[in-house]
């Protein structure tokens, strides 16, 4: 079965929604054809990269029969040298979702994109913004497009090798957006093993990167690297069901391979990232299955194995309290808001964040908004580290609050040279 609508108020019409803006935030589609009852394969232009990019979606089955129906969204992350076709071709996506009430998405990033913004133009001048438009564009899209259930709880991420690094870093960098991520033979800690940074620049290169298009070279923007490392960021993954699953790459696996290269380097970062989780006391599935090759049966089990605890995932709160390290100096996250002036790039974590307060590391000045939970207009005690201020919460219930951490630093975090970082503890009461 053939189809195609070619406008997003088409599609719309055939899949039983409101009609979608054709363009919006950035993104427009060009087209879409059905590949069969549940699989739909749409062509996207985005201002974040350079060509039109593709993206297939699986739609459960039953879709159009029940038009009131919403569905939670597993985006599914393909690996480096690989396309979004994969996990429908030789992934086994379609016969393992089979009967599960769950969209599938599953995107192109490249043969070599790392699932990120990157740092410089490549080879051939293009210089791709992945996650910006992964994250930022596509999710909306897909919201405003399909049935979804719409928002953290209803959202989860996985993928294979370089889209178990995709998975885990989005997760990590934007853990708001997912309630779950699942990485296999996930290369989820690039500070290792020694040269692993330039041996991805190699598989940029599949993309016309060169060295450094990625992040930056290692040796000069290592807090870049460091900044969307899933091993870095592992604190960020409280709250999230987790999944790491790997292979070590020796020969005797259920389905055959071995030696292989590839398996025996993922190996170790999976292990890292397992024993990091591990240090923060954050719940997590690891699956260290001894003998296995970096080959599509394996992932295919894992697909398999991961699927009902994903499902199970969707629905659940987030966490209560909210602990965030980050490289970017403004972000937001589950309802917080903060800018850090300073002058070079370093990490700044926001720990133990609530309604009762929250501390704030690192160099510069900041100003932190809280999320809308204070009645508009109260007076609030606020000590910020010995000082203590009463601040009013604005219409819309947010207190703005302002923290010094002392001066900037003027050298870049892994770069050699004097650095100070500041931690000062923010305690919000009721005020009398």
């Amino acid at each position: 079965m053939r189809r195609g609508w070619g406008t997003a108020a088409a599609l719309a019409a055939a899949l039983g929604l409101a009609a979608a803006p054709a363009h919006a935030a950035g993104i427009e589609l060009l087209g879409d054809q059905a590949l069969d009852g549940r699989l739909h394969e749409l062509t996207l232009r985005t201002d974040a990269l350079d060509a039109p990019t593709r993206v297939r979606v699986l739609l459960p089955a039953g879709y159009d029969a029940a038009p009131q129906a919403r569905y939670p969204v597993l985006y599914l992350l393909h690996g480096g040298n690989g396309t979004f076709v994969d996990w429908t071709l030789q992934g086994g996506a379609e016969a393992a979702t089979a009967g599960l009430p769950l969209i599938v998405v599953m995107p192109d990033a490249g043969r070599g994109g790392w699932y990120t913004d990157w740092y410089a133009a490549g080879i051939n001048g293009q210089r791709p913004r992945w996650e910006t438009y992964h994250v930022k564009q596509l999710i909306p899209f897909v919201d405003r497009t399909f049935r979804t259930r719409a928002g953290r709880s209803g959202r989860a991420i996985a993928g294979l090798s370089m889209g178990g690094f995709g998975a885990m870093s989005y997760a990590a960098r934007h853990p708001d957006r997912f309630v779950a991520a699942a990485s296999w033979s996930g290369a989820v800690d690039t500070n290792q093993p020694p040269g692993i940074a330039h041996a991805l620049d190699l598989i940029g290169g599949l993309d016309w990167g060169a060295p450094g298009s990625l992040f930056g070279l290692r040796e000069t923007q290592e807090i870049r690297w460091r900044g969307h490392n899933p091993w870095d960021l592992a604190g960020n993954l409280r709250g999230l069901v987790l999944s790491i699953r790997t292979g070590n790459g020796r020969p005797g696996g259920a389905f055959g391979g071995g030696p292989d290269a590839l398996e025996t380097i993922v190996h170790p970062m999976g292990v890292a990232l397992h024993q990091r989780l591990d240090g923060y006391g954050i719940a997590h599935v690891f699956d260290d299955y001894g003998p296995g090759a970096h080959a599509w049966a394996y992932w295919n089990r894992d697909l398999k194995q991961d699927l009902p605890a994903i499902m199970a995932a969707f629905g659940r709160p987030a966490p209560t309290r909210v602990d965030y390290r980050t490289i970017e100096p403004e972000y937001r996250v589950y309802g917080w808001h903060v800018r850090v002036n300073r002058d070079v790039s370093e990490f700044s974590t926001l720990a133990r964040a609530s309604r009762a307060g929250f501390v704030l590391t690192g160099s510069g000045d900041a100003q932190v908004d809280t999320p809308p939970v204070y009645r508009p207009g109260r007076a609030v005690r606020v000590r910020v580290g010995d000082v203590v201020q009463r601040v009013r919460a604005g219409t819309r219930g947010r207190l703005r609050i302002s923290v010094s951490l002392g001066p900037s630093n003027t050298i870049q975090e892994y770069r050699p040279g004097p650095r100070t970082t500041r931690r000062l503890e923010v305690a919000i009461t009721p005020a009398r």
